[in-house]
């Protein structure tokens, strides 16, 4: 990263973080750190935890992440929240190892620190939170382009950085299941760095590049908006169809258009809100992450732990023309 990258990124955690009002020294504060700003996804997620904030009373919720999507924005941002010495970080992870020394480091000095959305080493975090079932992510995906495609045909995954943990365990569950599809061939996944212009451009190269695509799966919010747009941009709209995992605000236009039959997603909103829970009820010590215990998530139940400590939120919903409207105003 460059020094004026460097300092374009301090410049914009330090005000992230310390935008808000001051807050009695006695409350207790979660960072909520995301992949990174400015992505509608992670922003629904921010009221979620504001909201378990609100009901919890006594909470300060520091919203904050990398200007881009890498491992080194986050480690910085982690580090600025142990000088601070917050009470608990729940983060959303840009890499699954290199997050680790720097989470171990904020552990060790007695800070909560969760993963939810995209998952840190089990070595860098006290539990996990998986938005849904990775296997029925992954089955979902895949689904939602062969609901389409009953004589099969080419699909191609643009997905978001090639180190981010959901995306490569849901695609690899997607491929674990691809042969049950009868037809159905994955003939490239290309990575979009969760970048509206480089998810764009792998677009139109997937499309360049596989004239017979018939459907591109990105299982990112960023990347599906972005390849829903190239294919309405090359006057692709009913021979290639776009889906995978978004957010109904952000796809309504492609749902009335026909770039996208469907997609699916769970609430961001209970998504953050479930998080901010858990690492509350942690941090007070009124729960423990431990394999076969299960911790409490407000108005979302309870999340029961694995072997690994890791648990699930709740199935996807698959979303349409025939619900979308419902929706679309609310995240």
């Amino acid at each position: 990263m460059s020094v004026f990258k460097k300092a374009m990124a301090s410049a914009a955690i330090a005000a992230t973080m310390f935008a808000a009002p001051a807050m009695a020294e006695d409350n207790m504060r979660i960072a909520l750190v995301v992949k990174a700003l400015g992505i509608g996804f992670f922003e629904a997620a921010a009221k979620g935890a504001e909201e378990a904030a609100t009901e919890l009373g006594g909470v300060e919720i520091i919203y904050t992440g990398p200007t881009d999507t890498t491992a080194e924005g986050q480690i910085e941002v982690i580090n600025a929240l142990i000088a601070q010495n917050v009470d608990a970080i729940a983060i959303s992870a840009n890499d699954t190892d290199a997050l680790v020394p720097a989470l171990k480091k904020a552990m060790s000095r007695g800070i909560t620190v969760i993963s939810w959305d995209s998952g840190v080493a089990a070595e860098g975090r006290q539990m996990h939170l998986n938005p849904s079932s990775n296997p029925l992510i992954g089955n979902m995906i895949i689904k939602l382009a062969a609901d389409h495609l009953p004589d099969g045909g080419e699909v191609a995954v643009l997905s978001a950085t090639a180190t981010a943990t959901n995306q490569n365990i849901w695609i690899d569950e997607m491929n674990k299941v691809t042969g049950e599809y009868s037809g159905i061939n994955v003939v490239a996944t290309v990575y979009g760095d969760d970048l509206a212009d480089k998810s764009y451009r792998e677009a139109q190269g997937l499309m360049a590049s596989y004239p017979d695509l018939k459907a591109i799966i990105a299982p990112t919010t960023v990347g599906i908006v972005a390849a829903a747009q190239a294919v309405t941009d090359a006057g692709k709209i009913g021979e290639i169809n776009v889906t995978g995992l978004a957010l109904p605000s952000e796809m309504a236009g492609h749902i009335d258009s026909g770039a996208s039959k469907s997609f699916a997603i769970w609430n961001p909103i209970d998504l953050g809100y479930a998080a901010t829970m858990i690492a509350y009820n942690l941090a007070k010590g009124t729960a423990t992450a431990e394999a076969g215990k299960s911790i409490p998530m407000g108005r979302m139940g309870e999340v029961a732990l694995d072997g690994n400590s890791e648990g699930a939120m709740a199935d996807p919903f698959i979303y349409d023309a025939s619900n979308i409207d419902a929706f679309k105003s609310i995240f």
